[in-house]
């Protein structure tokens, strides 16, 4: 039987953020077509400890602690022409793992998550690749380095410029290369030189719809109060996140609070940073840091927020609270390939001010606000759940033809 190589830039385990919750599912489907040897990184003690669930999957497994700081990465980058995401995420033990799996099994199939893996292919390997890129990574940097401060913008701007380069080699290597959306799908197309196209196509993001549903979950006692609750749930140490939070705490609120004096902005997640933590008390914002379930915070909310000026990819966040049937609250840029519609499923804007009318006018409207929340869980019901999206996977990694 074939068997397939799967190989992550963090471990899949546990499943609560976002590029863990794409992995993760992936992963699965792919272990019950297949046996599967997986190589993944661990970004700490606590992803190493996850190697017992990966040992009830996996027909054998690598976990190597990524131990260089990220300046050490960068030198060392810089000093081999490299981007940083390659020598942040190179590994000489998993390597040589992966080598001696390629020539001691009957590997059919390489599944590579994230583009930072590709550099563990080796280039002899006959087999298919399915090159899961997600986002475009080299685009997400060429915004930070339109927006961010010397000498990082001089550092973002190189990063772009060879990733670029490394993506375009690593989509023409591959069998079939994968965007989260068919927006990001077409941007990467739209970067590529010459006339030749390898073959890219869009597999999205989805969602565990009776794991957030609503009707199982009792909301956060933290969010009981007179005023309305605005949730953000997130990774909070994401430069994008950050902003997006800044600008809701500093000049959305305000305006909300003009009208709900007692109005409270809760941001949810992980490892906050010192300027996310400095945000708490300002206009109502409550930082929480890590919390073991998102879900009661997503049912406590009045509307759930993603004010998000730069965004790559489907946003899990947004999924989430749609399948919990809140009013969401979008910029345009949370909003790609998710596939809804505008006053239907979800509420747009973008400016400070737009973004203010929109959470004022469904708090104003609660028949309305609960009627979008309907309508969004109802969309991700019947589009977005992980049976449906992951069904082109079989045939993606050629399992199909083993099972006839």
């Amino acid at each position: 039987m074939s068997e397939v190589l799967f190989l992550a830039h963090r471990v899949p385990f546990p499943p609560d953020r976002g590029d863990k919750i794409r992995s993760n599912h992936l992963l699965r489907r792919i272990a019950e077509l297949a046996p599967v040897h997986v190589g993944a990184l661990a970004d700490d003690a606590a992803d190493l400890a996850q190697e017992g669930e990966l040992a009830a999957i996996a027909a054998s497994r690598c976990i190597v602690r990524r131990s260089a700081p990220l300046p050490l990465a960068a030198l060392a980058a810089l000093g081999q022409g490299l981007p940083v995401s390659l020598a942040a995420f190179s590994s000489a033990k998993l390597q040589r793992w992966v080598n001696q799996v390629l020539q001691t099994r009957p590997i059919s199939a390489i599944f590579v998550f994230s583009g930072q893996m590709a550099q563990y292919v080796p280039p002899e390997f006959r087999g298919r690749v399915v090159m899961d890129f997600v986002d475009v990574d080299s685009a997400k940097f060429e915004a930070y380095a339109q927006t961010g401060a010397l000498p990082r913008r001089l550092l973002y701007a190189r990063e772009a410029r060879l990733l670029r380069r490394f993506e375009e080699a690593t989509a023409r290597r591959a069998t079939t290369s994968l965007f989260v959306s068919s927006e990001e799908r077409a941007l990467f197309e739209s970067r590529l030189s010459g006339a030749a196209r390898p073959d890219v196509r869009a597999l999205g993001n989805g969602i565990d719809t009776q794991l957030f549903d609503p009707a199982t979950v009792e909301p956060a006692p933290e969010l009981a109060g007179d005023g309305p609750s605005i949730v953000f749930t997130g990774q909070m140490d994401y430069p994008p996140n950050i902003t997006a939070v800044e600008l809701f705490a500093h000049e959305v609120m305000p305006l909300i609070r003009q009208a709900h004096p007692q109005a409270r902005f809760a941001i949810v997640g992980r490892a906050p940073t010192p300027a996310v933590r400095a945000l708490g008390g300002l206009n109502g914002t409550l930082v929480t840091g890590a919390v073991p379930d998102v879900r009661p915070w997503l049912a406590g909310a009045d509307i759930v927020t993603a004010p998000l000026l730069i965004a790559r990819g489907v946003q899990n966040k947004v999924l989430e609270a749609m399948a919990m049937a809140r009013p969401v609250l979008l910029t345009p840029a949370a909003a790609t390939g998710i596939g809804g519609t505008d006053s239907e499923h979800f509420a747009l804007a973008e400016a400070p001010l737009a973004l203010a009318g929109r959470a004022l006018a469904l708090l104003a409207d609660p028949a309305a606000a609960q009627s979008m929340g309907t309508a969004a869980r109802r969309f991700v019901v019947d589009e977005c759940g992980w049976d449906r999206v992951l069904e082109p996977l079989c045939a993606l990694i050629g399992a199909q033809s083993d099972a006839a």
